[in-house]
């Protein structure tokens, strides 16, 4: 399997089937598998006629959730070319390691990038073109001395030539898919390099693990956090491809509780933060009802869950947790009522799913059991059990790019250092217990070292 072919499945199976909705010129447009699949052949081909060369060369996308993230995502990784998503929030200095470091020849961004990218690339001479997406006739010729082209216009150019060079070009699962940007204590970002077989054999014992008739083609992902981030890619992007599911972008964070109305979703992946607003939201609207109220001092709250699904769309059936820590009482409150959370773990590095709770019968407080098609060891265990969680497995990046030292630090031989420290029962759920290191991970599910953050303070 590759993400490619995860594409071209889907769009044969059910080629009418909607696999994109979002919100454009003030209204929700849809995109079936059929045109997907149609568009990202004509971005593939506008790429190629950029010189874009499969296996060696790199490109990097900076753009908030859309089509335009997932044609070309889509297009360049199934040519075998390996994509570099960056956080559009990033500062210019942020960006422009980034962008050195993985030798990235196109970026693909938007117009508010435009004037971050005159700053960086002039020391940047890898970059041979920029791609904007949303210019229209204000695109510019060039940005820093770089072609600089339309996205659109880019699209109208081969839309009536054949599309060979997709065809001609085509990723095999050993190929990088994604270098993924992460933190890292020296103040550096590593650049995580993770195969096509990475995310399809995370994607196939993530689903195994929560039950294979648990999703299916009918679903309807609500796709709130962004695509950059790996649990968001993973979970929104790479599952829907894999069953041939509709991806629903929200509008933004300010609008999820409208959004949600209107586009009804199954299935919400979020991060801690989202979770826990959404569910101040369902409380703060149980306390104007009298007869909520009741329910819920009467320990009954979870006869409230059809109610509050009704005001979630009507068909949302759970919600799962990643990308960071979720307070046990956050999980709890959500069981009080009657919506079911599971929470799951995972590294950017091992793409990212390690473990994940059970969907019927979840064990708040813990990480669940580890996805069935991986190892996992506890290394070096103290007295009451608890060492180092490590990993081994198809869902183990293929190592640093361009970063040999960090690479060795971070294996045990074959086995991932994740630096986490666990312990796992006779159940086989994996409690975690601490960090070797001193990683903070936020609830939007970044992480923060202390010696970053210092090192910023001394420079301010």
């Amino acid at each position: 399997m590759t993400i490619r072919t995860l594409l071209e499945s889907a769009a044969q199976r059910r080629p009418k089937r909607i696999a994109l909705r979002y919100r454009r010129n003030g209204g929700w447009q849809s995109r079936s598998y059929s045109e997907l699949a149609l568009g990202v052949c004509q971005i593939a081909e506008a790429l190629g006629r950029l010189g874009l060369r499969p296996g060696d060369e790199r490109i990097a996308v900076i753009l908030e959730n859309g089509p335009e993230w997932v044609e070309t995502y889509l297009a360049a990784a199934g040519a075998g070319v390996a994509v570099v998503p960056l956080d559009p929030k990033l500062r210019a200095e942020e960006v422009a390691f980034i962008l050195g470091d993985s030798g990235a020849v196109t970026v693909v961004t938007d117009s508010r990038h435009v004037e971050l990218l005159e700053a960086v690339l002039p020391a940047l001479e890898a970059v041979r073109a920029v791609v904007v997406s949303d210019g229209g006739p204000q695109t510019p010729a060039s940005v820093a001395g770089r072609p600089c082209h339309g996205y659109e216009a880019l699209r109208a150019e081969v839309a009536r030539a054949p599309l060979t060079w997709y065809a001609s070009h085509v990723a095999v699962p050993q190929d990088v898919a994604s270098i993924i940007y992460t933190s890292g204590t020296t103040g550096k970002p590593k650049g995580a390099m993770l195969t096509h077989i990475n995310f399809c054999s995370d994607v196939a014992g993530a689903l195994e693990a929560i039950g294979p008739k648990v999703v299916s083609e009918a679903d309807d992902f609500l796709v709130v956090l962004p695509l950059f981030h790996s649990f968001s890619f993973t979970a929104n992007l790479v599952l829907p491809l894999f069953k041939g599911c509709a991806m629903s972008f929200a509008e933004s964070l300010r609008t999820v509780g409208e959004d949600i109305q209107v586009l009804r979703p199954t299935i919400l992946m979020a991060v801690p933060l989202l979770a826990e607003k959404l569910l101040v939201r369902i409380e703060d609207r149980l306390k104007g009802s009298r007869p909520a109220r009741a329910l819920m001092r009467a320990g009954l709250g979870r006869l409230l869950g059809s109610r509050i699904r009704k005001g979630l769309g009507g068909r949302l059936r759970f919600i799962a947790v990643g990308g960071a820590p979720c307070p046990v009482s956050v999980l709890e409150r959500f069981s009080r009522i009657g919506v079911t959370v599971i929470e799951g773990y995972g590294l950017t590095e091992c793409s990212p799913i390690v473990s994940i709770n059970s969907l019927s019968k979840p064990r708040f407080g813990t990480i669940g059991r580890k996805i069935p098609n991986i190892e996992i060891r506890i290394a070096e265990t103290n007295e009451q059990g608890v060492g180092e969680l490590q990993v081994r497995g198809p869902v183990v990046m293929k190592g640093y790019f361009n970063n040999l030292e960090a690479t060795r630090e971070a294996f045990d031989a074959e086995w991932f250092r994740t630096g986490d420290l666990a312990s796992v029962d006779a159940d086989g759920l994996i409690s975690i217990r601490g960090r070797k290191k001193a990683l903070i991970v936020n609830r939007e599910g970044k992480n923060i070292y202390p010696e970053e953050v210092e090192d910023r303070k001394s420079v301010v």
